[in-house]
């Protein structure tokens, strides 16, 4: 899907691509580069250069409410390899089944295509810790800072109900999804800074740069950490080594800060944008998780449409405008629907793409 080209992308999951910051990362690149010596360019810790691991922990506490050690972070390509590696390390642990949010990302639930995928249904608070219980898993994965793709933030008695369920053996594996990109509400604190034993944390910078530099991190309880540096090591020997110190040079000299400043604004105009374009043009839908993101999830009354989402995103590709159908994010019945990436793209291309789909219904 990624690959099939459109006039106007609509998925979700992208950064507005055209800002990456180029010149400040061409500066942090000539100083890093300034400052190495002939070791530097030998293999390196797999566990990711020692300068991005203390950049992380200090971006961490500052942005996520997260307190931890440089000991504590492991440098993955993205977060799809920091899932990659549970999967195997779970497995080796005995554990087969990681429950997921419903509706719940596609992608996730590929990644952890090895495992079962119980679903547990989401709610206006959030996960639903009554029905995580039944399933009998004994690790969940959540984004519960932005949930995908409903949006919804895990409410404070979700959470407390949360951790005494992994109080009583139940591993979380956090992903921060979409976590710095808020515009109506405070930020809520990762879980991973309310009980650290028992969370597994994974982020990365796919939607603050680009998914194309393929940098994250994970953190993960200590009983988790050593089979995770071994199973990092067989597989790619650590992640190269400039991009990590350009990355850590971007975060300590306040580059980073300054460009999640400016994209959030560009993100914020453009979210508007697509609002507007929803009203105008597909009036009967009904719009979710505006508040924080780089995308909306609708849902369409069945009473004014009676066809599926996926022939509906079919019929919008062939027009020239991409997007998901909310049924490939979903294992359970559910009412059709769109997953709209707004963050890529112009207010113009937006309001364009979305008339095109209020033209399809």
């Amino acid at each position: 899907m990624r690959a099939v080209p459109a006039r106007v992308d609509l998925t979700p999951g992208l950064p507005d691509l055209a800002a990456f910051p180029r010149a400040a990362w061409l500066r942090a690149e000539r100083a890093v580069l300034a400052g190495l010596t002939p070791p530097d360019f030998g293999y390196g810790d797999p566990r990711g250069a020692p300068a991005l691991r203390a950049a992380v922990t200090r971006w961490l506490s500052l942005n996520r409410g997260i307190v931890a050690d440089p000991d504590d972070v492991m440098i993955v390509n993205g977060t799809a390899q920091a899932l990659r590696l549970l999967v195997d390390v779970l497995r080796a642990e005995g554990i087969t089944d990681v429950a997921v949010e419903e509706p719940g990302s596609l992608g996730v639930r590929q990644h952890l295509r090895p495992l079962g995928t119980p679903p547990v249904p989401v709610d206006a608070h959030g996960v639903r810790v009554d029905a995580l219980r039944a399933t009998g898993a004994p690790a969940v994965l959540l984004t519960p800072a932005h949930q995908f793709p409903t949006g919804v933030v895990l409410g404070g008695e979700r959470r407390r109900e949360l951790m005494d369920w992994a109080r009583d053996g139940g591993l979380v594996i956090e992903d921060d999804y979409d976590a710095e990109h808020r515009y109506d509400r405070p930020a809520v604190p990762a879980l991973r800074a309310q009980l650290p034993e028992h969370v597994c944390y994974a982020g990365s910078v796919s939607k603050l740069l680009a998914p194309a530099l393929r940098l994250g991190w994970l953190l993960a309880p200590p009983a988790y950490r050593a089979a995770l540096v071994d199973a990092k090591r067989l597989i790619d020997l650590g992640n190269a080594a400039l991009p990590q110190l350009v990355l850590a040079h971007l975060m300590d000299s306040g580059d980073l800060e300054r460009h999640l400043r400016l994209i959030r604004r560009h993100h914020r105009r453009r979210r508007d944008a697509m609002i507007g374009a929803i009203r105008t043009y597909l009036p009967g839908a009904v719009v979710h998780g505006a508040a924080a993101g780089l995308h909306l999830m609708i849902t369409l009354d069945a009473r004014t449409y009676a066809g599926s989402d996926t022939d509906l995103a079919t019929a919008a590709l062939a027009h020239g405008v991409k997007t998901h159908p909310l049924s490939w994010h979903t294992q359970l019945p559910h009412p059709p629907g769109l997953v709209l990436g707004y963050a890529a793209g112009s207010p113009t291309r937006i309001e364009e793409g979305v008339k095109v789909i209020g033209g399809l219904l």
